[in-house]
């Protein structure tokens, strides 16, 4: 079986395309299982840019292929000047808790949207590098809400899913069951694709 690295250190992100790789004989491991953590400066414009720098960096210390992602945050009607893009979690300088996150963008909603609710899209940004040539792929997922009244439940790591709101299931990020999962199915089988077709 063929081996990949995904540069990222959150086990949720990590097991994302797994399955999907593991059907095309592709294992993916983490920066765990190479017990590797490099400090990259991700100073990119845009996704795409900072995940070519994650897999440069790593790319130079495994021999197999490497591929990192990235994404961008957009908001509906909110100024450019205040619009996260890739600060999802760092406001004017400084890195927000999960608690100050969650003020943070309910502040936005009670200032830029509609009846408590504001339209966003994450946009998002993978590279791989396979002996030395680098492949670069950019995706949307559908728009969804973000309220000003957080849910009683939360997800460790992803504190926005408190106050996002799935515009189909109408059903906050943290309270959407797997049996949900089979509803809406997301298909991310063009990411796992194009992952399969350059390593």
């Amino acid at each position: 079986m063929k081996q990949v690295l995904f540069a990222t250190g959150n086990p949720s992100k990590a097991k994302r395309f797994s399955k999907g790789l593991k059907e095309k004989g592709i294992e993916v491991i983490t920066l765990k299982d190479i017990n590797a953590e490099i400090e990259v400066e991700e100073n990119g414009k845009n996704a795409i840019e900072n995940a070519l720098l994650k897999a440069r960096a790593y790319s130079k210390v495994v021999d197999i292929p490497v591929f990192a992602m990235d994404d961008n945050l957009y908001l509906e009607n909110v100024p450019d000047k205040k619009q996260p893009g890739m600060y999802v979690r760092r406001v004017d300088g400084k890195r927000l808790s999960d608690d100050e996150m969650i003020e943070h963008y309910i502040q936005l909603v009670k200032e830029y949207g509609t009846d408590g609710k504001l339209t966003c899209r994450w946009v998002y940004g993978m590279a791989i590098i396979n002996n030395g040539k680098e492949s670069t792929y950019t995706w949307s997922k559908e728009d969804f809400y973000m309220v000003d009244k957080p849910s009683n439940k939360m997800h460790i790591g992803y504190p926005l899913d408190t106050i996002s709101i799935n515009k189909k299931l109408n059903k906050y990020f943290t309270e959407i069951t797997e049996e949900d999962k089979v509803i809406l199915n997301e298909d991310e089988s063009d990411v796992v694709a194009f992952i399969s077709n350059h390593i």
